[in-house]
């Protein structure tokens, strides 16, 4: 089954030190299965990158190889995020107390009704309590 899959998750594949059975499990699951991520994760997974490298915590050669990993996963970006961004995700941040880059990972799961994958428990708290499941399952 498909799932929104955000920037968290994604980044605990290129830091060793962030992995977890379930962001491994889940970077599996993308060889048969997809995720979606908002029409910002492409920039909120490169801001966290370039930073990486700026502060000598990856190498440059690094950040390339994670990026021809994750252009080679079954991920799709929903381009529908900018149209939400000052009614539907502006209200849900301010609604439930979250940044609105959390409220778009959670606006684009209650749209499509899909699970999350993130490890921001914050996010995962009000998902679940909007009755969004959260992976695993």
């Amino acid at each position: 089954m498909p799932f929104v899959l955000d920037a968290s998750i994604a980044l605990s594949w290129c830091f060793i030190d962030e992995t977890t059975k379930l962001s491994s499990d889940l970077l599996e699951k993308l060889d048969t299965d997809f995720a979606y991520v908002p029409a910002l994760w492409p920039l909120d997974v490169g801001n966290i990158l370039v930073s990486a490298v700026r502060k000598k915590r990856i190498k440059y050669a690094e950040m390339i190889d994670f990026l021809e990993l994750i252009n080679s996963l079954n991920i799709i970006i929903d381009h529908e995020t900018a149209a939400k961004g000052f009614h539907e995700i502006l209200l849900l941040a301010h609604n439930q107390e979250l940044t609105t880059y959390d409220a778009t990972y959670l606006e684009l799961a209650l749209r499509r009704g899909l699970p999350l994958a993130s490890k921001d428990q914050q996010l995962c708290n009000v998902a679940i309590k909007l009755g969004v499941k959260i992976l695993p399952d």
